[in-house]
């Protein structure tokens, strides 16, 4: 199942976020795609928000993981830096994956092979204009589809 909501601006794709955070249930597993500057980081503030995280999210280029506590566990996890799965396998991320907190992986394309487990996949790209923003949704597995659904009731 797969589905486009355009965003126009960030706080928008913010206010999405957090609707997906709110919906998100354990072991849940998000793969972010997008180039630099489409809105990834902010996308997954709101999805740190909608989990009751009460700290502040930046993105973890430099440092690979951030953790937060909220209503269930939140790892955002950027893998801009990283070259190949064995880094991924280094950093214990499969660990996280099959956790019961909710794992937001921002450059999840990188790695193509190595995300197999049930998730939902996003895309952000830039629309026409420069603050619209075109969020893909992909969800295969059950729950996911699910989610989604919830989600397109609620927009």
């Amino acid at each position: 199942m797969d589905t486009v909501i355009t965003t126009n601006s960030e706080q928008e794709t913010e206010t999405l976020g957090q609707t997906v955070g709110e919906l998100l249930f354990p072991g849940a597993v998000l793969l972010l795609d997008g180039n630099l500057g489409a809105g990834k980081t902010a996308f997954a503030r709101g999805v740190a928000r909608g989990l009751g995280v009460t700290k502040p999210v930046q993105s973890p280029t430099f440092t690979i993981l951030y953790a937060h506590s909220g209503r269930l566990a939140f790892y955002h996890f950027d893998l801009y830096r990283l070259e190949d799965e064995q880094e991924l396998l280094d950093i214990g991320i499969d660990e996280y994956l099959d956790d019961e907190g909710v794992s937001l992986v921002e450059w999840a394309g990188k790695f193509p092979t190595f995300f197999t487990m049930p998730s939902m996949y996003i895309t952000i790209v830039r629309g026409q204009g420069e603050d619209v923003r075109e969020i893909k949704f992909s969800a295969g597995e059950e729950r996911y589809r699910q989610l989604l659904t919830e989600l397109l009731a609620r927009s």
